[in-house]
């Protein structure tokens, strides 16, 4: 398969000066982890928990980013801030999924997608303040009161499932596992197709930039539906699944204003 895009050789942008400076200029206490992706496999790995179906998916589907920082607010409040590959002067900024929650907390909420920020940091943080952290509190908040009060189970076998997992895999293609059969159309209607082998609905990555959109149209298809969706990264052996903290090729900066 092609390799994932590039980006130009004179792009001087620096995700980890630009995080560092964003966290200052954010309301709340903030860590900064940074990390340098010494491999294309760890811009997923990084991104796994990425809350967002739209233009951030997209950008990690499509291009081989380089690096990525993540900063968790005293609260728990997650972003994940990377380069915009299309805009030189922009960065792309994202909401990341809580952890511990039960997949069927995710359904029917809505994600909070990223957005394109200015690479000033100070206009960044007020359109992060502005637009993203406030639909990632509703988002949250749904998420939290579908946890507390979980669905009851549903009588019928058959009965629709509440999320469809994407995983990545490791030959760059995407695997969506699905047993209800209008999330299973709207799958094979971007593209995915049925892999035996697999046990699950498989879009190649030969095109990234087409593996990108079919991703969006289906996670828009499934939300109509009712039906979450998640990206996870593949699994890795166990004598990798555990990174120390801060991982490695990280630093971590704590910020508050």
């Amino acid at each position: 398969m092609p390799a994932p895009r590039a980006l130009p050789d004179d792009d001087g942008r620096d995700v980890e000066s630009f995080a560092t400076v964003l966290s200052e200029e954010l309301p709340g206490t903030w860590t900064v982890h940074h990390h340098q992706h010494r491999q294309h496999e760890e811009q997923f790995m990084h991104a796994e928990e990425v809350w967002d179906l739209n233009e951030v998916a997209a950008a990690l589907a499509e291009y081989a980013l380089g690096a990525d920082a993540h900063l968790i607010r005293d609260d728990g409040t997650r972003l994940y801030v990377t380069l915009h590959p299309r805009h030189k002067e922009e960065f792309l900024v994202a909401a990341m999924a809580p952890s511990g929650a039960a997949p069927e907390a995710f359904a029917g909420v809505r994600e909070p997608d990223g957005i394109a920020v200015p690479a000033d940091p100070e206009r960044a943080a007020r359109a992060v303040t502005a637009d993203l952290l406030p639909r990632y509190d509703i988002a949250l908040a749904q998420v939290r009161r579908n946890a507390m009060n979980p669905p009851q189970p549903l009588p019928a076998p058959g009965a629709q499932p509440q999320q469809v997992v994407m995983t990545w895999l490791e030959d760059g293609s995407l695997a969506a596992v699905t047993t209800a059969r209008p999330a299973a159309e709207a799958l094979i209607s971007e593209g995915f197709v049925w892999d035996a082998a697999a046990s699950a609905y498989v879009l190649s990555g030969d095109d990234t930039r087409a593996q990108a959109h079919a991703v969006q149209a289906a996670g828009a298809r499934l939300a109509r539906l009712g039906i979450a969706t998640v990206l996870r990264a593949a699994a890795r052996p166990a004598a990798e699944a555990t990174l120390p903290t801060p991982p490695p090729g990280a630093r971590t900066t704590a910020r508050a204003r």
